[in-house]
């Protein structure tokens, strides 16, 4: 399986957003410098986000961006599902009788997959990931 690196910079980029959301608006250009994300691909990426209701845009001398919702409301489903569309699993019907007797044992599995990744992808939320990235980063410790 395959994760689009469009799916990978959002969910970052939103990420980045509840880590610094005690900051207000966050600036495009802070988020991709940070996340090491094209500022371009990423301005792209927001537009998307916007439209979908995930994040809110401030204008002027103190505008960036925000999240719409608490971290702990927005889930990674969502995220995936504003940026690439629902989740599916894409199978080929172009096949003759043995194999389609094999897909049709295999999209069981397929299907099994699709409900595993929607209800974990659905039960993770930023508010988790920033805990976790919290959690991680507090458990650093330094020796001399």
């Amino acid at each position: 399986m395959r994760i689009s690196a469009k799916t990978v910079y959002g969910v970052r980029a939103l990420l980045d957003l509840a880590l610094h959301i005690d900051q207000g608006p966050i600036l495009s250009r802070d988020i991709a410098q940070r996340q090491n994300i094209p500022e371009t691909y990423l301005n792209q990426l927001v537009l998307q986000l916007r439209r979908s209701g995930l994040i809110t845009s401030v204008r002027g001398p103190h505008g960036g961006h925000m999240l719409a919702r608490p971290a702990g409301a927005l889930s990674v489903l969502e995220i995936w599902e504003a940026l690439e569309g629902p989740l599916v699993v894409v199978t080929d019907n172009d096949t003759d009788g043995n194999q389609a007797r094999a897909d049709a044992v295999l999209n069981g599995v397929w299907d099994s997959l699709r409900i595993t990744m929607r209800q974990e992808l659905a039960h993770t939320t930023l508010g988790d990931l920033s805990e976790r990235l919290r959690s991680a980063h507090s458990e650093l410790t330094y020796e001399i």
